[in-house]
């Protein structure tokens, strides 16, 4: 009696079911194939995830390959991060890979038993402009720029321990310094177009504000964002439904309401003013100040360079982003196709500024997928003399690419504001994983560079 009451009930849903599809004309699918129609839209739904853990090889993902995110996985919790049988990669035939050439004859490698791997720059942070409080960062890996809004309290609280535990920096993002941030690692203060946290009710700049974050803070650095690899010359949109009184307190915006990024600064509207807002910062916070920037129309950096080459303004360092950036959401042009990837668009700025014999004046920092040995090779081969890591960094605290980031939907509560799916992340494990990670990549840098890298001589 059970099982017909249950098949009747059954039987009526499916035919409801064809009567509204049958009925209904926005789908033509649907009202072709009643019922049997809503196959195709599940199929759709979780097609990202059949072709992620069952169609594809290990190598054919993107972003991310499975091989990539293995070794992530593997490095942050400190299991096995070796492979076997050789590369699955097709080294014969695949064009724009990097080849990394081994010396024949090469030194002893240096000691790595040392847990913390500690990898010092080779430059001091705003020692050639003499700035006030240049210093020597601790780690060549940094931790990239990620919001507090766009990435969840716990997120933050996570890579923020987790960059204290391994001796890195921690950028903030343009969203401001929240309290996440405030867990121990030293930061460095990102200032996007609409100045979060230290501006005026009308969105312009507020020179006392910063001052005052700076003060209470562990803040190292503060960066410039002219426009980052995911979404070059836009501004970013929070909805109003995610502007939180939290949210709205720390970037100094109306509770609930959307929040766009203007596409340009308001405190400069060109190269020269915008040296002079900088030295402006520097002078008032003592701090190394630098810009974060795409690479596209060549003209800008030229400029800089030109300007810097007269030595009573400058940046102290730069931060190029690769077109293969992108932690948020971006439309799809602009995250495919507008500016350059990494090694051209680095390339061509460390040149620009070689040409003018100013590379010794300004640290140059890497960003777009550098936080995998091999491409963080390439990076320091190019010139980079430090690189920050974002997606690699989520992906050690559980990220599982699931792409989900511009909807508020991330499975592992990492880059969303629900509550429910935050709280799953818990942020002390989490921390060790980060910082697991980042000391792992380091001994990588350091056991490769031994290998490949030629030795300076006693003269030299």
């Amino acid at each position: 009696m059970q099982a017909r009451k249950i098949g009747a009930a059954a039987a009526t849903a499916v035919a409801l079911l064809a009567a509204r599809d049958l009925i209904q004309k926005k789908h033509a699918l649907l009202r072709n194939f009643p019922v049997l129609g809503h196959a195709r839209y599940l199929l759709e739904t979780i097609g990202p995830e059949l072709r992620q853990y069952i169609v594809t090889s290990n190598e054919e993902e993107r972003p991310f390959s499975r091989d990539q995110r293995t070794w992530i996985y593997a490095s942050a919790k400190e299991q096995n991060n070796y492979f076997g049988f050789g590369t699955e990669v097709d080294v014969e035939h695949v064009q724009g890979h990097a080849y990394v050439k081994q010396r024949t004859f090469a030194g002893a490698l240096p000691d790595l038993h040392d847990p913390q791997s500690p990898l010092p720059s080779a430059k001091v942070l705003g020692g050639p402009r003499g700035r006030a409080k240049a210093f020597r960062p601790a780690s060549v890996v940094n931790i990239s720029a990620m919001s507090f809004g766009s990435l969840s309290g716990a997120a933050i609280t996570a890579l923020n321990k987790g960059a204290a535990e391994a001796g890195t920096m921690h950028n903030t993002g343009e969203g401001g310094l929240s309290p996440y941030h405030r867990q121990g690692g030293d930061l460095v203060l990102q200032l996007g177009t609409a100045y979060f946290g230290c501006r005026n009710e009308d969105g312009t700049f507020n020179l006392d504000k910063l001052k005052d974050i700076v003060a209470g803070a562990p803040v190292k650095a503060i960066e410039i964002k002219l426009s980052q690899g995911a979404k070059p010359g836009l501004g970013g949109m929070l909805p109003g439904a995610k502007v939180t009184p939290e949210i709205a307190a720390i970037r100094g915006i109306p509770v609930g309401q959307d929040c766009a990024s203007p596409s340009r600064h308001s405190a400069f509207g060109d190269v020269d003013s915008m040296l002079d807002f900088v030295e402006l910062i520097a002078a008032e916070t003592g701090l190394p100040v630098g810009i974060k920037s795409a690479v596209g129309d060549l003209g800008f950096w030229q400029e800089l360079a030109a300007l810097m080459e007269r030595g009573d303004r400058g940046v102290d360092f730069v931060t190029v982003d690769g077109g293969e950036g992108g932690t948020g959401a971006a439309p799809r042009m602009f995250a495919d196709s507008v500016s350059l990837p990494f090694r051209m668009g680095f390339s061509r700025v460390y040149g620009t500024f070689a040409e003018l014999g100013l590379t010794d004046d300004l640290t140059f920092i890497g960003s777009g997928k550098l936080g995998l040995p091999e491409n963080a090779a390439v990076a320091f081969a190019l010139g980079a003399d430090m690189i920050n890591v974002a997606r690699e960094a989520m992906l050690s605290i559980g990220c599982i690419q699931a792409q989900k980031c511009h909807t508020d939907k991330c499975p592992t509560g990492i880059a969303t504001q629900n509550p429910w799916l935050a709280r799953g992340l818990d942020p002390a494990s989490k921390s060790t994983r980060a910082a697991v990670y980042l000391r792992t990549l380091r001994k990588g840098l350091t056991s490769s560079a031994s290998s490949t890298f030629p030795r300076a001589s006693p003269a030299e």
